[in-house]
């Protein structure tokens, strides 16, 4: 239910909102007090609106990332700070695919530690020589930030690590959450330093900044802000797991656009919002979209590229041709394979050596002919999980060694020193199959390096003896879980955790043909160069441009408190109506309409109590009293329930199953709508219906005198979806030529006669009204959802009819925050219910300084 606590950001826009430009700036140290601040704490910051006047009119992308591009280092001669860019930084390279007239701002920590004392002049100096700005966090928040909440929670979870003991990610600490909160913050202050709203994209980088796009959203309600995801997402079963689960999920979604490597990743993403937040999801000419109250996110699948410019330029150094040579000497007569991977527990280097174990005795005359170079880097976490795999891997390595290797020979060669860009660019130019097995994995380059480093160049031809002419070649051993696999088609992929099946796809990358490598190799590198950083970054611009297109055109809100604060977008037509609003139209007409929804109007959606309370029954009933009002209820229960449920409304005008039974007051007979010869298409359609109910946990019949319906709402959201889809095509099939529609609703698909709807309860009032010389002048009709829609096009298409009075004032209002053919909205059931006594009141009121009039209008009330 949407919250009514909200501020209207529009109303606030002339409010404090920071300046920009002018002198020079010295930025303020609120980012460089320690301490914690909680999801809540920044409820006293005025949100405020876009609208004001922008003092930047070039657009510009702010780019946040957890680092700055940047290397940083101490002068020994003054101790002063050098800075310069880091050429290895993906921040940095994505640039290219920006645009040259796109100015380009970083946001984000430096990797070294930089004194309170001189915080301010190294901003200054950063902000005017590279264009960055530093966030100063302190280093014990820094550590729980990073290595608490986003290397002990975040990194082990997104990578299907289970907290199932203090060993495995260790339990829930929300001294940890608070930090993770604290340093976004932090972030947000900075980004705000040097925003134009208006102007300024915002893209935001991976987990370590998630919950950035709430704080930046509820500053600017119309920001222009993407989000990139580039670990893996977890299944909802996994992430489910987390106990600030929605909070993260609704911050991603205060992003226009939310990117993911993989379909995979981005499918679990949709999952959870569907299952934990009740979102649905639309593909549209290729784009998905989540509807989220007014406001559509856009999900981004594109798995990020290289940069090959920096790769060419390093494979042109005369160092890297010398190192070459170097290692073609060392490992001269061999066969190299070559593994790249972090020292962490999800690179699965053990796995790979247990495979190459495996290969040495399965095939023992690859021994001494085949040699495995395995490059660990430094882990980026650190911990006992951490400390073991290095263990493991130099115990697994002296073992193979000294199982298989002889004096001068080893057949796993482990290098766990840093190497230059070059050195390792030489190994992959040397080695004829890569091999990258980890276990979870979102990206990963490594096999897109070796692709291009495999390409060469004449000098490294030369240094190897080969003819420049001919084709290249290169073999890849992948595992199924890393992100660049789906890309990779020309790849052997593997399932890592199986022993068995890596040695095999090992010892078939040996002894593949020269051709079929050949062809491998070419079909890669074809997809790889040009599917580089620069066209995913310019494709995500692409994108951004275009899920910010409407901005300007929306009418904005922002509800709700802390991290569950969120943006209400409107169409500028579509606006909520307001008490006073309808109270007044109310009390200066004579034929009154009034037509409200009930499930989900009058009474909370999914309630299993789904009888009305005395409160609403009390309301109709006072409505009724006013003989310029007539009272009708819609709804899809049948005619006996709503005959005892409102008994004690005399005057209350009845529509049962959705209007194919009316009774204008209790006194009256109950009359059909639709005349129909016979109900036996039921015999087809009720065993299709028992054969989904039985396969389906969850889901029941509602049989009824003109319909059948399927109810899944309480089935598995997902499987629910999905079957419902299945049964509305099976029962559009085998009731084609019967005298029925088949239509799917709100977690419920409903068999009914043709033309049964709940514009035919709109059509007969106006009718009658009109055939009694009453045109109504005014009219109020409230649904929720889809089926109310034939209410609205009818009351709204009445407004050019002589079914009305030419002075009517109409109201076709929804509930909640979507596209509809009414003109208003309002946000939940309690409005409804304080509207509708508010119009009662007036009434009373009238009567009291009035006489009675002798006549009534019309009020329909839909209880659907």
């Amino acid at each position: 239910m949407v919250s009514r606590s909200y501020s209207n950001l529009l109303d606030l826009a002339s409010g404090d909102s920071p300046s920009f430009g002018g002198e020079r700036k010295r930025f303020p140290r609120v980012a460089t007090v320690p301490g914690l601040l909680s999801e809540v704490d920044d409820e006293t910051c005025n949100s405020v609106g876009s609208e004001a006047p922008s003092s930047v009119s070039q657009e510009r992308m702010i780019i946040v990332g957890n680092q700055l591009p940047l290397r940083a280092h101490r002068n020994e001669d003054n101790g002063e700070w050098c800075f310069s860019w880091d050429e290895d930084s993906l921040l940095l390279q994505l640039k290219d695919g920006l645009g040259e007239d796109l100015e380009v701002i970083y946001v984000g920590c430096l990797k070294e530690q930089v004194a309170l004392n001189e915080q301010d002049d190294v901003a200054q100096t950063l902000l005017e020589t590279f264009k960055c700005v530093p966030a100063f966090i302190p280093p014990e928040l820094f550590t729980k930030f990073y290595h608490g909440f986003c290397k002990q929670h975040l990194w082990p979870l997104f990578h299907y690590m289970l907290p199932l003991s203090p060993d495995l990610g260790g339990r829930f600490d929300r001294s940890l959450w608070q930090a993770y909160v604290s340093v976004n913050k932090i972030f947000a202050d900075k980004v705000m330093e040097v925003i134009s709203p208006d102007d300024d994209y915002v893209w935001v980088h991976d987990y370590h900044l998630m919950v950035l796009p709430t704080f930046l959203r509820k500053r600017f309600n119309r920001v222009k802000l993407g989000f990139f995801l580039h670990s893996p997402f977890p299944s909802s079963e996994i992430y489910r797991t987390l106990p600030v689960r929605d909070e993260i999920l609704r911050a991603l979604l205060n992003s226009d656009l939310i990117g993911f490597h993989t379909f995979d990743y981005a499918r679990h993403f949709l999952s959870c919002c569907g299952r934990m937040l009740g979102l649905s999801y639309q593909s549209k000419r290729g784009y998905i979209g989540l509807e989220y109250y007014g406001r559509t996110v856009s999900i981004k699948i594109l798995p990020v590229g290289i940069h090959i410019g920096q790769l060419q330029s390093v494979l042109n150094l005369p160092e890297t041709a010398a190192k070459v040579a170097e290692l073609r000497d060392q490992f001269r007569g061999q066969t190299v394979m070559l593994g790249v991977d972090d020292m962490d527990i999800f690179k699965g280097i053990s796995l790979k050596l247990l495979a190459m174990e495996q290969l040495l005795m399965q095939h023992p005359e690859n021994r001494g002919e085949v040699v495995l170079v395995q490059i660990a880097n430094p882990a980026r976490g650190r911990g006992r999980d951490v400390q073991e795999v290095q263990s493991e891997t130099y115990a697994t390595v002296k073992r193979i060694n000294n199982r298989f290797g002889r004096p001068g020979y080893d057949l796993v060669v482990l290098i766990d020193t840093p190497l230059q860009l070059y050195e390792r660019i030489a190994y992959y130019v040397i080695a004829e199959c890569c091999l990258v097995t980890a276990v979870r994995d979102g990206m990963n380059l490594i096999p897109y390096e070796y692709i291009i480093c495999r390409q060469g160049n004449e000098k490294l031809d030369e240094t190897l003896g080969l003819d420049p002419s001919a084709p290249k070649k290169s073999m890849l051993v992948v595992s199924e879980f890393i992100g660049c696999s789906p890309s990779l088609s020309g790849a052997i992929r593997v399932n890592p955790w199986n022993i068995d099946a890596v040695a095999e796809a090992m010892d078939s990358a040996l002894i593949v043909s020269e051709a079929e490598k050949q062809l491998r190799h070419e079909k890669h590198y074809r997809y790889v160069s040009t599917h580089d950083v620069a066209y995913w970054a310019r494709s995500f611009l692409q994108d951004l441009e275009r899920a910010c297109g409407d901005h300007l055109r929306r009418r904005c809100w922002g509800i709700g408190f802390g991290l569950g604060f969120r943006v209400i977008a409107l169409d500028p037509n579509f606006r909520k109506l307001s008490v006073e609003h309808i109270v007044s139209a109310y009390r200066r007409t004579k034929n009154r309409a009034i037509l409200l929804d009930y499930d989900g109007t009058l009474m909370p959606t999914g309630s299993l109590n789904t009888t009305p309370n005395i409160e609403a029954v009390g309301i109709l009933n006072n409505l009724c009293q006013d003989p310029r009002n007539v009272v009708f209820l819609v709804s899809r229960k049948d005619r006996k329930i709503l005959t005892e449920w409102f008994s004690c409304c005399k005057k209350l005008g009845l529509a049962a199953e959705n209007g194919y039974f009316i009774r204008p007051n209790h006194d009256s007979d109950w009359e059909t709508c639709v005349s129909l010869p016979d109900f036996d298409w039921k015999q087809i359609a009720e065993p299709v219906m028992k054969l989904y109910t039985e396969t389906t946990d969850g889901s029941t019949i509602e049989t009824k005198e003109s319909a059948l319906v399927w109810n899944y709402l309480y089935a598995d959201p997902d499987f629910g979806f999905c079957q419902a889809k299945e049964l509305l095509d099976h029962l559009e099939s085998v009731l084609a030529n019967e005298p029925v529609s088949v239509k799917s609703g709100q977690h419920v698909v409903e068999v009914k006669p043709q033309g049964v709807n709940k514009g035919l309860v709109a059509e007969h009032l106006l009718t009658t009204m009109r055939q009694k010389g009453k045109l109504p002048d005014f009219v109020l009709c409230i649904g929720d959802d889809r089926s109310d829609e034939d209410m609205f096009e009818v009351i709204m298409r009445a407004k050019t009819s002589p079914r009305l009075s030419p002075v009517a004032e109409v109201f076709a209002c929804t509930v909640g925050q979507k596209p509809s053919k009414a003109k208003y909205y309002v946000e939940d059931r309690s409005e409804i219910l304080r509207m509708l006594q508010a119009l009662a009141n007036a009434s009373e009121q009238a009567a009291k300084t009035a006489p009675t009039p002798a006549s009534c209008g019309g009020l329909i009330i839909n209880r659907e």
